[in-house]
């Protein structure tokens, strides 16, 4: 068919059928009976010797025929590539009327014809016809007629074609390809997998294209059996399945929710030992989906060691862009937020990895719980580093992500404190009428309040797998994680000794711990005193700073105070605590810890440290360090009900003083001691753990016993140098173990920025680097099609005048009268006057202009404030 529509017309120039002279009328043609669908060929008897003449009027008539015949061969294609069926039957006619008997290709034209008209019927009654006039179909009209019924999905009329093929003893296989093709193609899977399967049964044999494309069409309907089905009858085949195959079964496995099937699949794939079938980065990939998507069980451990597999396979398999986004989404969606953070900075150097991770907000919208996420723990730096890319990649925020928490506030300002309070707006809230807007009457009004036996009404809960994070503000996050940043110096420099300083005296080595653990403890850690032990003047101080009354004896303000102490903790508010003035740090001891260095992920340094390469003095003991890290801990699990045990906070002061003292004494002696010992070389890290198990032994009852050495022990040439450097060498050369398999997730992945940032000193929170922040958070929201609330910007500009930051007010209001909010008079009158108080005119100008270019009346009184300022400068 294909070559006979595709065919270059020869030119016939000159000829015109009418000038034949031995084309007549047209007569009837003669009736013949046909007993058969294929005529016999007729006997041929011995031709007789015709004359010369004869033989070239014959010879001249066969040409004129065939001239004749190609003029309506030409016609006859011509209308059927115009699909035209009844003009194909006209010609057809018309040669009957010329003398001419329609051969198997006209009856092709005519076939063709409704095939590309897809009149099944039509196809059907030319096939019909040829058959009824005693001719053989070409081969070419079965195969459009193939075409035509797997295009329509006909698949039991396409068999009934290969039936009538293998009956005249066409080659079918051709024709079974091209109608499982056109069945997948017109998208009637499950029609093409019966009839693949039932030639495969016959012994047909599929190409290696139609193998792929039925099993990937199979696995992203989910249609795991017939997918693994075929998959054998190719194996079967001769052909093995390769790690194409797997991945695709894998993603059929992924989406069912039992990842122990698709880890099944994953170590057949891994343990195989066939090169064509490891695992690659997709594979991977569908099983990481696989647990992350599967709310059935905690998956969280299985998660961090299948990481742990694929960094093993670092050298034949790395990371994509989907990988980072399914690790986010699974960190995030199981509150590992750390590590969510760490495969986040990941992703975001990719292009377009948040518009992947956002993935159009399906399976609970990844990218607004990971933001949501980092709000609610306080960690504003990182949620702008997240709002940046966004703008990168062009992804607007999700309105999951601006979702209103319980004050009324967005991610731009719910993690500033207070967080349970709502912004002072400058004016009276009409509570009732937003009651009423909310749907309070109508019962499609937000609760809030866990019902008994209904699901949390927490909005930030949906998504999250088993919990929400827990809501934390962005000062407390800066205070816990410069606690934590020092207790990582104190134990490095527990484990170190005073060679993590350098050549320093015992004087600044002790300075140095003291300092560290008053920075570990931290001022939240504070205590009130006991009231019992509370002069009058302190009782007076509480009292006024709590705006209580301070007149009376001292036993009145005792009891007030206690009652003040007692009503707060049953509201929950924190015990007041006498402002402490901090000392300001010496510059030579902010010198000496900044030579503590932790070496985090520096995989180097860690492998010298390994093989006893540069080591430094031995650490020192730990006793005098212990006990110090006992009265950290001490001091962090402060009681909340220290006003109820006044008399268990009393201690005898003069114990206490001469326990300090021997303490002291002790510490120093050791310290002289180990400094004696630090000249030695220090051993290597495999010594000092065989020294800790032959301490732990000799406290035993059993090792007490003496050993007797048995020389069938090393029978089995199991056996080590007494050399430490001939043991690793030894090590090495067995393949036991070797330094190049000492890496982390940096060095696999190529995390260049993990080391620096893992070991860089956290800032210590201020409000105007909380407010700069805001301010920032804040223009990025809007640039990403966000839209704060009116207490967002109220509680930035709280924020901003608590500071205070003069330079930050102007814009704050100019971006909130830009949202179209407005403020209450009070609140500019306060900000007009904080900015005349610390003496910055220029600000406060600034405001009123701005307040008179958008409407707003400004109160006689505070212009007049405004002027006598300007005129006094």
């Amino acid at each position: 068919m294909a070559h006979i529509l595709t065919c270059a017309y020869i030119p016939v120039h000159g000829f015109n059928p009418k000038q034949l002279k031995f084309l007549s009328p047209a007569r009837k043609p003669r009736r013949t009976t046909v007993a058969l669908a294929v005529s016999a060929p007729e006997k041929r008897g011995r031709r007789r010797k015709q004359p010369k003449k004869e033989a070239e009027l014959a010879g001249a008539a066969a040409e004129e025929e065939k001239a004749l015949r190609f003029v309506f061969m030409e016609e006859l294609m011509q209308r059927a590539r115009n699909r035209d069926a009844e003009g194909v039957s006209d010609v057809i006619y018309d040669m009957v009327a010329a003398g001419l008997r329609p051969g198997p290709r006209s009856y092709h034209g005519l076939v063709v014809a409704n095939v590309l008209s897809e009149d099944e019927e039509g196809a059907m009654q030319a096939l019909r016809r040829e058959l009824s006039a005693g001719l053989r179909p070409l081969h070419e009209t079965f195969m459009g007629l193939i075409r035509l019924f797997g295009s329509r999905g006909r698949a039991t009329r396409g068999l009934q074609i290969l039936a009538a093929m293998e009956k005249l003893n066409y080659d079918i296989r051709q024709a079974w390809l091209v109608l499982v093709e056109e069945l997948v193609r017109s998208n009637h899977l499950e029609d093409a997998n019966k009839v693949f399967l039932k030639g495969s049964e016959a012994g047909l044999t599929a190409t290696d294209q139609l193998y792929d494309t039925l099993i990937v069409e199979d696995c992203k309907v989910g249609d795991h059996s017939n997918a693994l089905t075929i998959a054998y009858e190719m194996e079967a085949a001769g052909r093995m399945a390769t790690t194409f195959h797997f991945n695709c079964l894998l993603s059929v496995q992924a989406t069912c929710g039992i990842p122990q099937i698709a880890l099944e699949t994953f170590e057949n794939m891994e343990y195989a030992g066939e090169d064509y079938m490891k695992p690659d980065t997709e594979t991977y990939n569908w099983v990481i989906q696989a647990y992350t998507r599967a709310e059935s069980y905690d998956w969280l451990l299985e998660v961090r060691e299948f990481v742990g597999m694929m960094m093993e396979s670092r050298k034949r398999v790395q990371p994509n862009v989907r990988t980072y986004a399914l690790l986010v989404e699974c960190f995030t969606k199981y509150g590992d937020l750390k590590e969510a953070i760490r495969h986040f900075r990941a992703l975001k150097n990719i292009e377009g990895g948040t518009r992947i991770l956002h993935n159009n907000a399906q399976f609970g919208d990844p990218l607004s719980l990971y933001l949501r996420a980092l709000c609610r723990e306080g960690r504003i730096v990182e949620l702008l580093e997240a709002l940046e890319s966004m703008a990168k990649d062009n992804q607007p925020i999700p309105s999951r992500a601006m979702i209103l928490t319980k004050k009324y506030r967005t991610l731009v300002s719910s993690w500033i404190e207070p967080l349970q309070e709502e912004a002072e707006l400058g004016y009276e809230i009409d509570y009732i009428a937003r009651y009423v807007a909310e749907g309070g009457l109508t019962g499609e009004r937000k609760r809030w309040v866990r019902r008994r036996g209904k699901t949390p009404l927490d909005p930030d809960a949906e998504g999250f797998i088993y919990s929400n994070p827990v809501e934390t503000s962005f000062k407390q996050r800066c205070l816990e994680e410069w606690r934590r940043h020092h207790r990582k110096l104190w134990e490095h420099l527990r484990n170190e000794g005073p060679s993590a300083l350098g050549d320093v005296s015992e004087a600044d080595y002790k300075r140095v711990v003291e300092r560290l653990q008053k920075l570990m403890t931290g001022p939240e850690a504070l205590k009130p005193k006991a009231a019992s032990k509370m002069v009058v003047s302190e009782l007076r101080e509480e009292l006024e700073a709590q705006g209580l009354p301070t007149d009376g004896v001292r036993n009145v303000l005792y009891q007030r105070v206690q009652k003040a102490r007692r009503i707060n903790l049953s509201r929950g508010r924190p015990l007041w605590i006498p402002p402490v003035e901090d000392e300001e740090e010496e510059e030579e001891l902010r010198e000496l810890i900044s030579r503590i260095k932790l070496h985090e992920g520096n995989t180097e340094f860690w492998k010298s440290r390994f093989l006893g390469e540069e080591y430094k003095p031995i650490a020192l003991g730990q006793t005098e360090l212990d006990e110090g890290m006992n009265d950290v801990d001490a001091a962090e699990d402060v009681s909340e009900d220290s006003d109820d045990s006044d008399d268990i906070d009393e201690v005898d002061e003069e114990k206490e003083v001469e326990q300090t003292e021997s303490q002291e004494d002790d510490a120093l002696d050791r310290v002289r001691d180990k400094e004696v010992e630090a000249k030695k070389p220090r051993p290597m890290i495999g010594v000092q753990l065989l020294k800790d198990a032959d301490l732990v032994s000799q406290r035993s009852r059993k090792s007490r016993r003496k050993y007797l050495y048995d020389p069938a022990e090393d029978a089995d040439g199991d056996w080590f140098p007494e050399d430490l450097y001939g043991a690793f060498k030894e090590l090495r050369e067995r393949r036991l173990f070797d330094v190049d398999d000492m890496y982390t997730i940096a060095d696999a992945w190529g995390w260049t920025w993990e080391t620096e940032l893992r070991n860089r000193t956290p800032q210590s929170w201020s409000q105007e680097w909380e407010v700069d922040l805001a301010i920032k958070v804040m223009l990025k929201v809007i640039e990403l099609g966000g839209m704060p609330t009116i207490g967002d910007c109220a509680m930035i500009l709280g924020a901003a005048m608590r500071a205070p930051v003069p330079s930050a007010l102007l814009t704050i209001l100019q971006t909130t009268h830009k949202l179209g909010y407005r403020f209450g008079s009070p609140l500019y009158d306060e900000v007009i006057t904080l900015c005349l108080n610390l003496g910055e005119l220029d600000a406060a100008t600034a405001v009123v202009a701005d307040l008179e270019t958008i409407g707003i009346t400004v109160p006689n009184e505070t212009l007049d404030k405004v002027i006598s300022a300007s005129l006094d400068a």
